[in-house]
């Protein structure tokens, strides 16, 4: 299959086949008119024709036939007369018969050479590689797409065998596909080529029988699609997918796939009443479990079927809410997440093994970004059983460390001690005097021994409370979560230390804002807390001439928690020193342990709260302790 305009372009340009023709046409007038030929020479007008015909144009072949009956008619006028019709009019007749014939045959031909030329230049728009096959398998059409493609223009590909041209590599035996090709018509398959730089490609391949007009095949067409980079890609994701299962069930780390699909439809379809949906979420607890169950669990690795006790995968995929207990509040936080369009939320949480035993784990779940996302969300658990048992530890071994330092301060406070208990020991030894005294009189005065008996029970009692409370700050118990009141705890705390402030001459003041809310923690740990940062306070000052003054003030921040403030006149800490005070072992003190202000720390973040210092050298150091309300008190 060829175009007319590469057979003339190659041969003998239009102009030139124009001359040629006329040049005939007029070589045959000539001879017509001035020999005594007896032939019809005028026949070999049809030359002429059938070579302007090959200019396929339609205008040259109309032209020269008109021409060619112009010359045929006026030799016979010139040659002969009108009187006698004979022979020599019966051979212009059929010269004219034979030029209108070969001029109808040559616009037939026009025709449909023209109808095979569109057909081609349809075939070269289209971005498939197209060519034409003989029977031999030699390429007979070639279009644009195979030029660009391949990298062989027309001319080198046409006549050319393509199996050899192209170097195709068949997915079966050649024969075998040929039968089948020969016996439906067609064939479709991904072959190989390759081109002329050597680069291979992946092409789908489809071919269809031609055939004549008895039926017998005689050619074959074939398109190719270059699928090489769809085939690269496929490949690209075959191998992701497989590092990713890879990963998946090798990691020691739990996965969990789930399908948030519902999820995010049923938020959609929510009615906040305008309202926020955090807000609207807390108020309605209903929405997150039923949240909870719409997210489905697609699939789950080995290391997340070991840590909840299963045997495979089929006991999770149902939804989450397996896997949860009936009071995690973490899917709150997840939902809240997913909804505002953050690719991640982390956690930690409990998961509830099949045998009913609770694991604690951290966890994180990734949102993807991707349309198709919510059907890919996936879950990263890991188990903190050991770190968990680790902090329990950990905690013990902090409040072995907390009552040895109570008794430590207990050492350097017993100067105080002894003061407390000795104020209502020698009232007790007064009143008990004054009222034997009353009782020795003649008439003794019952009145004034009732008083001094209620004196001598009331320092009894107090006697007994001071006792009570230096047990309770020595001994070693669990940490209880009371409900308290910050002014008492500071009492008791200042009261533990102010023999000690008054033998060294440091003047505490004390600033409380009235009114302040509960606080939730145990008693005896903050208690600790205080006197340690107050008795911390005054050793900053020891050696210090002047005055030595330890500001103690308390207040609110934010309506969310109380902020207790121990602020000395000592000389500060070093800028070196401040960001390593909070460390274990470190002390700035000579003799000192290092554990107490690490203790306070981890005590008082127990508490949910926080210890800071900031210190301005030659100004005092400054102690700032935070506190949260009760959860009763709570601002709403």
């Amino acid at each position: 299959m060829t175009t007319p305009d590469r057979v003339t372009g190659s041969s003998v340009s239009r102009a030139g086949l124009r001359f040629w023709s006329a040049i005939l046409a007029l070589a045959v007038f000539l001879i017509d008119v001035l020999t005594p030929l007896e032939g019809a020479v005028a026949v070999l007008y049809v030359v002429a024709i059938l070579l302007a015909a090959r200019t396929n144009r339609r205008n040259d072949i109309v032209v020269a036939a008109s021409g060619c009956a112009v010359l045929t008619i006026t030799a016979y006028l010139l040659s002969h007369d009108l009187q006698h019709i004979a022979s020599p009019a019966l051979r212009a007749v059929v010269s004219l018969a034979a030029i209108a014939i070969t001029t109808l045959l040559a616009l037939q031909n026009h025709a449909a050479t023209n109808r095979l030329a569109a057909q081609a230049r349809l075939l070269n728009l289209s971005h498939d590689m197209i060519f034409v096959r003989d029977r031999a398998g030699m390429i007979s059409f070639w279009n644009k797409a195979a030029e660009q493609t391949y990298g062989w223009p027309s001319d080198d590909a046409l006549g050319r065998s393509a199996d050899a041209l192209l170097r195709t590599s068949y997915p079966d035996k050649r024969e075998a596909i040929e039968r089948v090709l020969l016996e439906t018509g067609r064939w479709e398959g991904r072959v190989e080529q390759r081109t002329k730089d050597g680069a291979t490609l992946a092409v789908d391949a489809r071919w269809a029988v031609q055939h004549d007009h008895l039926g017998k095949p005689v050619g074959v067409l074939e398109t190719h699609t270059d699928v090489t980079d769809r085939v690269a890609a496929h490949s690209a994701l075959v191998q992701s997918e497989q590092r990713y299962r890879r990963m998946f069930d090798a990691s020691r780390i739990g996965v969990v796939e789930e399908d948030w699909t519902d999820v995010r439809a049923a938020l959609k379809a929510l009615d906040t009443g305008g309202a926020g949906l955090r807000d609207h979420l807390a108020r309605h607890p209903d929405i997150v479990r039923s949240a909870r169950r719409l997210a489905r669990i697609t699939d789950v690795n080995p290391a997340m079927q070991k840590m909840a006790g299963a045997d495979g995968s089929s006991a999770f995929i149902a939804n989450v809410d397996k896997l949860l207990g009936q009071n995690d509040r973490s899917f709150l936080g997840a939902l809240l997440a997913f909804a505002e369009g953050e690719p991640f939320y982390e956690g930690e949480t409990e998961i509830v093994r099949l045998d009913g035993r609770k694991v604690p784990v951290l966890f994180t779940i990734t949102f993807p970004a991707e349309p198709d996302g919510d059907r890919n969300v996936l879950a990263f658990v890991i188990d903190i059983t050991e770190r968990r048992q680790a902090q329990d530890a950990l905690l013990a071994a902090q409040a072995d460390l907390a009552h040895a330092a109570r008794v430590a301060t207990l050492g350097e406070i017993s100067a105080s001690i002894a003061h407390e208990v000795n104020q209502p020991l020698a009232a007790i030894v007064t009143s008990g005097e004054a009222g034997l005294r009353w009782l020795r009189r003649d008439v003794p005065d019952l009145k004034e021994v009732a008083t001094t008996m209620g004196h001598v029970v009331a320092q009894g009692r107090r006697a007994s409370e001071i006792v009570a409370r230096i047990r309770n700050f020595l001994k070693k118990a669990p940490p209880q979560k009371d409900q308290l009141q910050i002014s008492e705890i500071i009492e008791e705390a200042t009261s533990l230390v102010a023999r000690e402030f008054a033998k060294d001459d440091i003047v505490l003041a004390i600033e409380t804002e009235p009114g302040l809310p509960p606080i939730r923690g145990d008693r005896i740990q903050l208690q600790q807390v205080l006197v340690n940062l107050l008795i911390n306070a005054g050793q900053a000052m020891s050696g210090q001439s002047g005055s030595r003054i330890v500001t103690l003030r308390t207040g609110t921040a934010d309506g969310e928690s109380i902020v207790i403030t121990v602020q000395d006149s000592g000389p500060g800490i070093s800028p070196d020193d401040l960001p390593r005070l909070f460390d274990p072992f470190f002390t700035t003190k000579h003799g000192g342990m290092g554990m107490g202000l690490a203790i306070c720390r981890t005590t008082v973040e127990a508490h949910g709260g926080q210890l800071s210092a900031e210190s301005i050298p030659g100004s005092g150091a400054t102690f700032r302790l935070t506190l949260p309300f009760s959860q009763q008190h709570a601002s709403p």
